[in-house]
């Protein structure tokens, strides 16, 4: 088989071809062998032939035909489990039937990042960490903190559900081909299910939209559909604060209130 392989932009493929990044990687993920690690969008193997050396198997998740066709072509089965499909649709919970909690790894492509992170999300009670790369602009939304022009429904939704840490920056020549971007690493911890104490994880997402939707507004306008000016005392919120402000925290008081006064 031909060793070119022809990005694809409806993919958002961009393979990663720098050995030292690729091994300041594999360093940061610190593979172990008996661990279930799944690594998402494996393209041409570049972290997906070192992660194996250190555990013995691996599971991929890839939609490429031809990449899955070289992959196979490579790779046995007893080493490598390939999952031909969307990872958007892809049941992680599958890769875990008997409790080991899973690792998810990945160059994730740039035109999915985020609905990928939201569907990843409903696993994180399976999942031991999550270590990616993405789009700098995307992680500095991740890990975003109040007050900040970065912090937004993103930094909201994924640290209530997940602790974040910005690993390092990896720069568009390690890329081929190079993207117009930079890129960052970032790992996802799962917090306890005993610190996600939202009664309406639902609402709180209805909410947290609804208050960054229109960011220079302040939460008196955002959020009038959900609290009047007595909630806003009664939460000692200031309705003259606009979204950004608040703590992922506040944004949980506020989501229970609701819920107990509609319940």
């Amino acid at each position: 088989m031909s060793e070119q392989h022809q990005a694809r932009k409806r993919f958002g493929q961009n393979f990663l071809s720098d050995p030292n990044i690729i091994r300041k990687i594999i360093e940061a993920i610190r593979p172990k062998e008996g661990e279930r690690i799944v690594e998402i969008g494996p393209g041409l193997g570049a972290m997906t032939e070192p992660l194996m050396e250190a555990m013995g198997h691996l599971h991929v998740v890839e939609i490429d035909r031809d990449l899955i066709a070289r992959l196979k072509e490579k790779h046995p089965p007893e080493r490598l489990t390939i999952h031909e499909g969307d990872a958007l649709k892809f049941d992680f919970a599958s890769i875990v039937p008997d409790g080991v909690p899973l690792r998810v790894v990945g160059n994730l492509p740039y035109n999915i990042s985020t609905p990928i992170l939201f569907h990843l999300a409903e696993f994180a009670e399976k999942v031991k960490d999550m270590t990616f790369m993405l789009q700098k602009e995307v992680v500095m939304r991740m890990v975003g903190e109040p007050g900040t022009e970065e912090y937004g429904r993103l930094s909201v939704m994924l640290q209530y559900r997940f602790n974040m840490a910005r690993l390092f920056d990896v720069p568009p020549g390690a890329f081929r081909p190079a993207p117009k971007v930079m890129s960052s690493i970032v790992r996802m911890v799962p917090r306890p299910a005993a610190e996600c104490t939202a009664d309406d994880y639902a609402l709180l997402g209805k909410i947290v939209t609804a208050a960054f939707g229109q960011r220079r507004k302040t939460l008196r306008n955002t959020l009038r559909d959900y609290l009047d000016e007595g909630d806003f005392t009664a939460l000692a919120i200031d309705p003259g604060l606009r979204g950004e402000r608040l703590s992922v925290e506040d944004f949980v008081r506020i989501a229970n209130h609701v819920a107990k006064k509609s319940g």
